[in-house]
């Protein structure tokens, strides 16, 4: 599944984690394909199911790309 990099960005950010976040704004593609870039997300904390979870909450149109 394709994730805007902003998204992941976003939720970094809402945890607290600016450096993460300034970090994997960096290092992210612009579209993050979650199985191909598990690694990297995981790298930043970030598990994959968490992510889709908290995705979505009934809006997954507005967040996902692709």
């Amino acid at each position: 599944m394709q994730i805007d990099k902003t998204q992941i960005l976003e939720l970094l950010r809402s945890r607290g984690e600016h450096d993460k976040a300034d970090q994997a704004g960096n290092e992210l593609p612009d579209q993050v394909d979650t199985e191909k870039d598990s690694g990297l997300l995981a790298k930043y904390g970030i598990d994959v199911k968490e992510l889709l979870g908290r995705l979505g909450g009934g809006s997954l149109g507005g967040m996902l790309g692709g």
